[in-house]
């Protein structure tokens, strides 16, 4: 049988699964960033409004770090039953939680209506988006992967990526329309609201796309290998049953590497597209629709350089991509600062927008990278592990450590050096990881299947 990896699906079936993907990342990542922008513009003042305003801040940022915290039990839950169950099943159900938790917030009752009841609402609201979203991004970007072939993997991979700048955009384009057309009174009052309910629609426009795909091949290839050998190895099989444990026994300097390379890439996005809408409007005096604006541009560009880098990936390998993405992010806090810091709404998207471009060199060919560290039947739990617990130390606290540093010490200093710290992080365990690019999924499977001692080898032979 020819392996699913060196046979791609026809033409007309690969864009459709790829569609599938992309609407569902940008539903999903329009829910988890439009939480972000409001916790930096209104939350603070609705659900936290005893406190002065930075403090109100850092409480809004503190439930909007909670959602990071439930991302890793997310990844588990989905990650084991999306091996053993299918990525379609999993993906839907991430769907329908995410869009559920977001419609919500836009109906909760603030703090001056039921009090501390509101912020305890908000919490856990929060914390069902960040489930939803632990067990999504890997579901996604490996649906792609084991539909596609290994020559363009990280270009096709790189597209659900793109849901990142694409719900992004949405998220950022819908509250920079509202504060335009309404007061700031007017926005406080409801307007905050419009963005949480339009997710109801995106969510059945959504499901309506995802219901429509195939399973992954490469999934159902494995799945019928696993039943077949289900008589002859039981005690095996035991193990075959849990995923995280063959993650965790095969693959655990993956899984360190997966996390390490996620350091840069996660805090510097938070801190480019969230803390800068705390930074630019109360230490560079700019407006919150200025910040918006400039996030809205950066965010198109960022979308549109993302598959680009995939592509880059495919010709020259994930490593090096990658190593550049981490190096100029590092390299360009101290600039990103300066130009913030002038007030000036081209400098502001400058600084926003190469702050995206090299962040996309890091996100682009993750997506192939850690799903070609990982065996199919553990693939899922794998790259969701590796990814999610990275966030719970990187993307988790980003806002919420800038916004103290920035209070405690009334610099940009300090985090541009706290950014650059996780970018060294990120090029030492990118810099001692294996290239993957010409492996081919299906061997990763056999390797795995062999031990540790084959996996090594055959990943030896497939670089």
């Amino acid at each position: 049988m020819a392996s699913p990896t060196t046979s791609p699906p026809p033409p007309a079936n690969l864009p459709r699964i790829v569609a599938a993907s992309l609407i569902g990342t940008t539903i999903e990542w329009y829910d988890f960033f439009l939480y972000g922008s409001a916790a930096a513009l209104v939350f603070n003042k609705l659900f936290f409004p005893d406190s002065d305003p930075l403090v109100g801040t850092l409480l809004s940022f503190l439930t909007y770090a909670v959602g990071f915290a439930a991302r890793p039990l997310g990844a588990l839950v989905f990650g084991h039953y999306g091996d053993r169950l299918g990525r379609k099943k999993l993906l839907v159900l991430s769907l329908l939680l995410m869009g559920g938790a977001t419609f919500a917030i836009g109906l909760l009752p603030t703090h001056a209506t039921v009090g501390s009841a509101a912020p305890v609402l908000l919490t856990v609201l929060r914390l069902v988006q960040g489930f939803a979203l632990g067990g999504e991004w890997g579901g996604a970007v490996l649906l792609v992967s084991e539909h596609g072939d290994a020559r363009r993997r990280g270009f096709w991979a790189s597209w659900p990526q793109t849901g990142a700048p694409a719900g992004q955009l949405l998220a950022t384009g819908v509250l920079s329309l509202l504060t335009a057309v309404l007061s700031d009174s007017a926005f406080g009052s409801w307007g905050w609201r419009i963005p949480f309910l339009l997710s109801g629609v995106l969510v059945v426009v959504g499901l309506w796309i995802r219901l429509s795909v195939d399973e992954s091949p490469v999934f159902q290839q494995a799945l019928a290998q696993a039943e077949s050998r289900r008589a002859a190895r039981a005690a095996e099989d035991r193990t075959e049953k849990l995923p995280l444990v063959s993650v965790l026994r095969h693959h655990w300097r993956d899984v360190l590497v997966a996390m390490g390379a996620r350091m840069a890439e996660n805090i510097s996005y938070y801190v480019i597209t969230a803390f800068i809408l705390v930074y630019a409007t109360t230490s560079a005096g700019v407006s919150k629709q200025t910040a918006l604006n400039a996030v809205l541009i950066a965010s198109a560009v960022h979308f549109a350089v993302i598959p680009a880098w995939g592509a880059l990936s495919d010709r020259i390998g994930r490593r090096p991509v990658y190593l550049l993405g981490a190096a100029g992010v590092g390299l360009w806090m101290f600039p990103f600062f300066w130009l913030i810091d002038t007030g000036g709404f081209g400098y502001l998207v400058l600084a926003v927008t190469v702050g995206l471009v090299l962040h996309g060199a890091m996100y682009a060919p993750q997506a192939a990278f850690f799903a070609e560290m990982f065996a199919t039947r553990m693939r899922y739990s794998g790259a969701s592990i590796g990814a999610q617990f990275a966030s719970v130390a990187a993307g988790a606290p980003a806002p919420l450590i800038a916004t103290a540093l920035l209070s405690a010490y009334g610099s940009s200093t300090p985090i541009a050096l706290y950014v650059i710290a996780a970018a060294v992080l990120t090029l030492i365990a990118v810099g001692v990881a294996k290239e993957t690019r010409h492996r081919d999924l299906a061997d990763v499977e056999a390797s795995a299947d062999a031990g540790p001692t084959a996996a090594r080898a055959a990943g030896a032979r497939s670089v």
